[in-house]
């Protein structure tokens, strides 16, 4: 279960990255159902940390605080700058007992220092991919993704991409209804995959302009619904060519994939909060029959509905 998030400031820490952690993992969300974390925030040597803006910040707890977490998160700094050994030998170690760690941007670098990338794939800001790459050739670098989970040591991309990172966490340890609750106060979408691209025009808002809006809300109002591209580029208003690549460039998928994502999402929610049957649960959420979700579930999630239901469902939860 994961109860206990451990944060590294690290000399060059990017400011938007570690509040990018702070955000998801370390505010009480039990007012809204949704989960409260332990959280600490660690480096090397307490005192002040240099951020890449110039300025300090002040932690006080030092590495001793990351030997018991379920989550080790390393987020962007300046790349270059030397890394304490006493933080390479908390990530391996957090590693070894099979706890998540999690990187954003350049933080990727740590876990690649650490040797945590030998023999996994990863990704980092596109700008740095091909120098990940170049210093940590037993990685396989995908610059194109908003995310990697490599047997629980995820990299994260860019910026907005480590909050899709970290809530792909929430979702695998605590279900869909616990990471919805914290994108809703974020204000973000509550679901990007990780083999999304990085090259989207809108990283965090789920699309730029009112069509696309209205159609994405049109979509999931009916799951349900065989839900076709030549129905949904007459009510964008487009030929179904233009509708397919706009719809690409803004929301980073294809429409068939999002559609996707969001009727597991539906279903997973539907699972975790009622105790419908299967069939109704897979005709509600789009996926005709039974059989049918259960091979997205096991295709997607790699377990079936009965066995997340097992896992998220109230009952289990109580």
């Amino acid at each position: 279960m994961l109860r206990k998030i451990a944060l590294i400031a690290l000399p060059g820490v990017a400011p938007f990255e570690f509040g990018v952690i702070c955000e998801v993992f370390g505010i009480d969300r039990s007012d809204m159902d949704g989960p409260k974390f332990d959280f600490s925030i660690a480096t090397a040597e307490p005192g002040a940390v240099r951020t890449s803006l110039g300025y300090d910040m002040v932690i006080t707890q030092d590495l001793s605080v990351v030997a018991e977490a379920d989550l080790i998160a390393v987020p962007a700094h300046t790349i270059g700058l030397p890394v304490d050994p006493r933080v390479l030998q908390a990530v391996r170690a957090a590693e070894a007992r099979g706890a998540w760690v999690l990187s954003v941007c350049s933080g990727a670098f740590v876990l690649g220092e650490a040797g945590l990338l030998d023999g996994r794939r990863s990704t980092t800001h596109w700008m740095h991919a091909a120098q990940l790459a170049s210093e940590f050739p037993n990685t396989e670098v995908d610059p194109d993704v908003l995310f990697v989970d490599d047997r629980k040591v995820v990299t994260g991309a860019g910026t907005a991409a480590g909050i899709d990172a970290a809530l792909h966490i929430v979702r695998k340890e605590l279900g869909a209804a616990a990471a919805n609750v914290i994108a809703r106060r974020m204000v973000v979408p509550p679901q990007r995959d990780g083999g999304q691209s990085q090259y989207i025009s809108s990283p965090v808002a789920e699309c730029q302009s009112d069509s696309f809006a209205a159609v994405a809300e049109w979509m999931l109002e009916n799951l349900g619904e065989d839900l076709t591209i030549d129905q949904l580029s007459r009510r964008a208003l487009m030929s179904p060519r233009t509708f397919a690549r706009r719809f690409r460039s803004e929301m980073g998928t294809t429409p068939a994939a999002w559609l996707n994502r969001q009727r597991l999402n539906h279903a997973q929610q539907l699972l975790e909060r009622s105790d419908r049957g299967l069939e109704s649960i897979a005709a509600d959420s789009g996926f005709g029959t039974a059989a049918v979700m259960r091979h997205h579930f096991v295709k997607t999630l790699q377990t079936t509905p009965t066995a997340y239901r097992r896992l998220f469902g109230e009952r289990a939860l109580a």
